[in-house]
């Protein structure tokens, strides 16, 4: 059987870098809307755009989706996912993927998978995503998030710094070689949640972990919910950031 779940597309209007990025157009559609099919190829029960501006509702339901309006001071999309969860009523154990309305590249069967990896581990509130760090250079980028996790695919922490430290391996100042013997793992930011665990890490406060990392799953882990990590070496699409993600994007879109 597949698994139920239900997919929540984050899109702001405003963005410092790229304004209006989900009705950008690409290829003769709005962004969003290829993010949207990205979402319907997955198999969700549900898919629904959460947005702070009336344009991209309006967008949304001229090609056929589903968005709400949700606040316009959210501090993530985590918290835009959680007020969608509630205003729709979902029950604590319903799962729900986060899929940035950026990512219009990212395969649909990515939803499905780590929806599956969630529900086929009761024990964990929150599953994503790791691959392989191959380049040296990524070991001490703070912008590549690094995660640890134990023998069965618990995450037990992220950091923007090397982790893990390898004592005999890495000089100061840094240099920094991949090891052969220990993996060193890059997050990717794919999320499946249960409701229960996204609304507590909304409502809770903001843990000095995740202030000093400014990494937001550190609350989660502060919190005792468990995260399961599956680690993956196949790309997961080009993310849109800039005017030159959005050029490569579109050659991408236009090719298929």
């Amino acid at each position: 059987m597949s698994t139920d779940f239900r997919v929540v597309i984050p899109a702001r209007f405003g963005s410092s870098r790229l304004p209006g990025k989900p009705l950008l157009d690409i290829a003769g559609k709005p962004m969003i809307q290829h993010v949207w099919e990205r979402a319907q190829e997955a198999g969700a029960r549900e898919i629904v755009v959460a947005t702070d501006d009336l344009r991209i509702v309006e967008a949304v339901h001229g090609f056929g989706g589903r968005a709400l309006m949700t606040a316009p001071d959210h501090a993530s999309g985590t918290d835009r996912l959680a007020e969608v969860a509630q205003a729709l009523g979902w029950p604590e154990q319903t799962i729900v993927v986060n899929l940035q309305g950026d990512e219009p590249l990212l395969p649909g069967r990515w939803l499905a998978s780590i929806a599956a990896l969630l529900e086929g581990e009761p024990r964990a509130g929150i599953a994503t995503l790791a691959t392989p760090v191959k380049q040296d250079a990524d070991i001490a980028n703070p912008n590549v998030v690094k995660v640890v996790t134990d023998h069965e695919g618990f995450a037990l922490y992220f950091s923007r710094a090397p982790i893990p430290w390898v004592r005999d391996g890495y000089g100061l100042p840094a240099a920094f070689a991949l090891p052969s013997d220990v993996p060193v793992l890059r997050h990717l930011g794919l999320y499946a949640y249960r409701v229960g665990a996204l609304v507590r890490v909304a409502k809770s406060p903001v843990a000095a972990l995740e202030r000093a990392e400014a990494l937001e799953q550190l609350r989660a882990l502060y919190l005792g919910i468990r995260i399961r990590v599956e680690v993956t070496s196949e790309s997961l699409g080009h993310g849109v950031d800039t005017a030159a993600d959005l050029e490569a994007v579109a050659a991408v879109l236009r090719k298929r």
